[in-house]
């Protein structure tokens, strides 16, 4: 088995295989060939002519597969040859395989050599630059924040800082853009790159010398106590480091008597299978399957659970959401069916098809669907996709006007998809995994001037600004992350904002703001908090309107539904 990890490519999610799944102290894997077992149960007698039709079958598929390349070639060939205008045979094969592929699955891609080495820093969980986050605004990048100790941190780059030049080429203009910018700073580690920037207060540019480094990829985005007792965990991906980042968020926690917890899987979509495999071990006794995958090629394997545990006791709730996926629908199908924790939210995405990498000549991957993966108590949680893929990939706009994202009664699955936890609570396959408990997609804020500020950018301009004007006086009234969240002035930030966003073409509303107000006000001091501090700030003051989550410490605090449900802790 492989492990897989995902990500965004033009658009598209994409799973990708890389590397062996071993588990020498890991998660046991025991593997069935029942193809195998069966004909080592025959007689020689009746075992021959199985032999012989298999062989059969193989030689006539090997000729169809001779066939069509055949085929293939001859008209590569004849366009090469023969078209009006000049080819190139390349160009020409990439656009071949992708539309073979298109008429599979949804899942199977091809990856181009040079997108590769992108997806692989976000699966390994670090690549090689000069650590800085930032936003493309007005033409001109700005530094949100610099890594912690990174090579920019210790350069003296700092929030707020626009990078004008990269290596005395103009990065303002049409140069603004995420791919220059990413092209331009990284580099292996060890050398280095010339970044000028315009600082506020500073008459003149600096321009700083970097030195290039491995910068650390945080697949955790928070991790603290939410309430007495109640630990809270933002896992964004399932990736290289997550296990070690997710143990040590624990290891935080339980310092701090936490113990209960939340993990929130809402928005995301998946990555290493191993790594999904491994928490959820974190989770279980030993002794439990927490997946199984097979294909038509690709002979069973079971996943079982091992003695290491991590959080075997105590209460658990997932949360999850319609952009849950793939990994994130594997670790929650395994605590669901084994009735180790409760899961909230809505219906997950429903990816269950497992791939692997095949390499090319040039370097570049076809990533072929080869098997579909299981929960324990046997459901496949693939949706189907022989319909439209726009419609696949954008299903939860068709959930919203069905009215399944508001409310549960209009989710329709059928009794055949209908499978038993091990305490005997009732489940589906098919289409993702529902919740145990249903919380109703929250659009109360969604007013047309609440739209309007968010499709013209003010949201992520006017934090930038704000802080840029304001950063010594935040940073001297606010000096920790506490008592920003508790004292700031979110009223008289609403106000400053409204009067922005009318200077650019947005007029206020204020029926409208009486029912975006709170979420506005909220949204903003995140980011200046997430601007200031970092991303876990961000987190710690927008959970406070979240209604997942509340809809979770509710629960939390009264186990009437544990019990209910008889979920073991």
């Amino acid at each position: 088995m492989r492990y897989i990890r995902q990500f965004v490519l033009q658009g598209m999610t994409v799973v990708l295989f890389t590397g062996s799944l071993i588990y020498p102290e890991e998660v046991r894997s025991q593997h069935t060939d029942d193809v195998t077992a069966a004909v080592s149960s025959k007689s020689v007698a009746e075992a021959k002519p199985v032999a012989e039709a298999k062989s059969v079958v193989e030689a006539k598929a090997a000729a169809d597969s001779k066939a069509a390349v055949d085929k293939l070639a001859h008209a590569l060939q004849l366009l090469t040859a023969e078209y009006v205008d000049d080819v190139k045979p390349g160009k020409l094969a990439e656009t071949a395989i992708k539309g073979m592929l298109a008429d599979l699955d949804p899942h199977s891609a091809y990856i181009s050599k040079e997108d590769l080495t992108y997806a692989r820093e976000s699966f390994n969980g670090s690549f090689e630059g000069i650590g800085i986050d930032y936003q493309v605004y007005n033409d001109t990048s700005r530094i949100i924040a610099a890594s912690p100790g990174g090579p920019s941190d210790k350069a003296g780059l700092l929030p707020g800082d626009k990078i004008i030049k990269i290596d005395h080429e103009a990065a303002t203009g049409k140069n603004a853009t995420s791919k220059f910018i990413q092209d331009h700073l990284r580099g292996k580690k060890g050398t280095t790159v010339s970044v000028t920037i315009v600082r506020p207060g500073k008459d003149n540019p600096l321009e700083f010398t970097i030195t290039r480094n491995a910068i650390f990829i945080n697949s955790i985005d928070a991790a603290y106590i939410i309430t007495p007792g109640i630990g809270y965990i933002k896992l964004n991906k399932f990736s290289n480091s997550s296990v070690t980042e997710f143990q040590d968020a624990l290891q935080k926690l339980k310092a701090e008597d936490v113990k209960d917890l939340i993990l929130d899987l809402r928005n995301n979509g998946g990555g290493s299978t191993n790594i999904a495999l491994n928490l959820a071990d974190m989770f279980l006794p030993e002794g439990k399957r927490i997946a199984y995958m097979e294909g038509l090629h690709s002979p069973r394997q079971d996943f079982i659970s091992t003695s290491r545990g991590g959080f075997e006791k105590g209460r658990l709730i997932i949360l999850i959401n319609e952009y849950s996926a793939s990994s994130s629908e594997i670790l929650s199908g395994a605590i669901q069916d084994w009735d180790r924790g409760l899961l909230i939210g809505r219906r997950s995405f429903g990816k269950g098809l497992v791939q692997q990498p095949f390499e090319l000549p040039d370097g570049a991957e076809v990533d072929l669907t080869i098997a579909r993966y299981y929960t324990p108590s046997g459901r496949c949680v693939q949706k189907p996709y022989d319909s439209d893929r726009a419609v696949y990939w954008n299903e939860a706009s068709v959930r919203l006007k069905n009215g399944e994202l508001m409310n549960a009664d209009s989710i329709h699955l059928p009794d055949s998809l209908k499978y038993r936890t091990h305490g005997g609570r009732t489940v589906y396959g098919g289409g993702g995994i529902m919740p145990d408990i249903f919380v109703p997609l929250d659009t109360t804020a969604n007013t047309p001037y609440f739209s309007r500020v968010l499709q013209n950018g003010i949201f992520s301009q006017y934090p930038m600004e704000y802080v840029e004007k304001n950063r010594k006086e935040l940073q001297e009234k606010y000096p920790t992350q506490d008592s920003f969240t508790m004292q700031f002035d979110t009223d008289k930030l609403l106000d400053d904002f409204v009067g922005y966003a009318g200077k650019r073409g947005v007029k206020e509303n204020k029926k409208d703001l009486k029912l975006s107000g709170l979420t506005i006000k909220t949204m903003l001091q995140g980011a200046i908090a997430r601007i200031l501090y970092d991303s876990e700030a961000y987190y710690e003051v927008i959970n406070g309107i979240d209604h997942d989550l509340q809809a979770a410490i509710a629960v939390l605090k009264d186990a009437k539904m544990f019990e209910k449900n008889h979920i073991n802790y």
